[in-house]
């Protein structure tokens, strides 16, 4: 009974904090709407559910890969799947040649199930938000939530621009504040989807410089200890290694743990770290350890919105057959 009232209260929380937040976007971004393949592919949203499920269940290390994905895409260009494209001779230098990421081959999977009952129908930027919610009910145990669609895929993809947008490990928290800004999301925001940290992989150059050639003050030294037991210093010839996000509890679930190993210095970024130079960042950081039922409506809160900013609707863009190539 008391965790079927948690669920419950759980629930409640997220329709209401997602309802807010698409209240809002939609006045920006009226094309988004609730269940906008209903009459089109009605089975558009249970055929990607039932498809990502299945994926995770076979390798629960794609929940992360599918939740990095839609945050990759989203902050370059927006939510317009030029993540996916592969690079051609005309344009060799695409958005994945920049950073190395999983799951475009899961994608395309989702993508032909799709297809195979609505053709030409849904798009690979509806399906890449679609995937990333159902990821947070898969790996978080969230209640479902609606995610709102209508988007359109890009035919742009540049290598330049992941590297002017996407956020690097290394920034400290007035930059992640102002990067985070420029694409319309809040310092509530950052704190909320850096939980999204709780799951996946890392390789170790992207931390290292916290262990070498001196610990930062700020790591735990167990937990740093630990790490250079798996991660060899620069240069010194032993290679990249990957290692878990969250080394301390289930490293496949999307969760607050992450703010409890925030909090006692067990994260592998300075990013991360950076949320406890601040008093506000750190309270909500506090907070969010200890209500997980209420992080969980803000982190779908958060998605929901991240989703539908700087979105291609009605016209604009294409519906690509194929998720790695512009239809042309």
């Amino acid at each position: 009974m008391a965790t079927s009232s948690r669920c419950n209260k759980a629930t409640l929380l997220m329709a209401f904090a997602v309802a807010a937040v698409l209240s809002t976007a939609s006045r920006a971004q009226p094309p988004l709407q609730y269940n906008f393949y209903g009459s089109s592919c009605p089975q558009a949203e249970a055929t990607v559910r039932n498809v990502t499920e299945g994926i995770i269940a076979k390798d629960r290390t794609m929940g992360a890969a599918f939740m990095r994905l839609f945050f990759h895409d989203y902050f370059v260009r927006g939510c317009d799947a030029s993540i996916l494209l592969d690079p051609t001779s005309s344009n060799p230098q695409v958005e994945k040649k920049a950073i190395a990421l999983r799951g475009y081959d899961a994608v395309n999977k989702i993508k032909a199930a799709v297809e195979s009952v609505c053709p030409g129908v849904v798009s690979c930027a509806d399906i890449l938000a679609f995937a990333a919610r159902d990821t947070a009910v898969v790996s978080g145990g969230f209640a479902t939530f609606d995610m709102p669609s209508g988007r359109r895929d890009g035919v742009v993809s540049n290598f330049i621009e992941v590297l002017q947008n996407i956020p690097s490990p290394i920034l400290k928290l007035p930059d992640l504040i102002k990067n985070f800004a420029a694409k319309g999301l809040s310092v509530d925001d950052l704190v909320t989807l850096s939980a999204a940290h709780s799951f996946g992989q890392a390789h170790c150059s992207f931390f290292n410089g916290r262990l070498y050639p001196t610990v930062d003050p700020t790591m735990d030294a167990t937990f740093a200890a630990a790490l250079k037991t798996v991660c060899p210093p620069p240069g010194s010839g032993g290679g990249d290694p990957v290692v878990n996000n969250n080394r301390v509890t289930d490293p496949n679930a999307l969760s607050n743990q992450y703010y409890s190993n925030l909090v006692t210095g067990q994260v592998l970024f300075v990013s991360d770290q950076q949320l406890m130079s601040s008093n506000y960042t750190a309270a909500k950081a506090a907070n969010n350890s200890a209500n997980a039922t209420a992080w969980m409506g803000q982190f779908a809160a958060a998605l929901v919105k991240m989703g539908g900013i700087q979105v291609l609707t009605g016209t604009a863009g294409q519906v690509r057959k194929y998720c790695n190539v512009v239809k042309s």
